[in-house]
């Protein structure tokens, strides 16, 4: 774990979801269609001709990078879980997996009055000793 796939980890979220739309939007709408030219040479000679359907490759693609990001979240949030630290591990859910800001995180563990207690002295800590930059 690296602590840019951790602070990266709202953004996957936010991707996964848009990601979904589009599928969704590709399988219920026009969207999904694609067009191909090929060239017809019932006459003789080529003539370019537009064939329309599902475009498959870019539903393929997406469907493989939706799959990759949700893999990627699933690690990390399942990394989290993991943590041994109760208290870091809180931290880490609140912050991370949650959105919380830092004075929310403090707010909520019992911090109101040093909103960089959290921060600095058990996720920072945690991840120094965890040898994790």
């Amino acid at each position: 774990m690296t602590r840019e796939r951790l602070e990266g980890y709202q953004k996957v979220i936010r991707e996964i979801k848009i990601l979904r739309l589009e599928l969704d939007e590709m399988n219920t709408t026009d969207s999904g269609l694609g067009h191909s030219v090929i060239f017809d040479y019932r006459d003789g000679f080529p003539r370019p001709q537009a064939v329309v359907g599902f475009d498959g490759e870019r539903y393929d693609r997406k469907r493989r990078l939706l799959d990759r990001k949700e893999e990627e979240a699933e690690e990390i949030r399942r990394w989290i879980e993991d943590m041994e630290d109760a208290v870091a591990r809180q931290v880490f859910k609140l912050y991370y997996i949650d959105g919380c800001g830092w004075a929310e995180v403090a707010k909520r563990m019992g911090y109101r009055g040093n909103p960089d207690y959290p921060r600095l002295m058990i996720r920072d800590k945690y991840l120094k000793e965890k040898g994790i930059k």
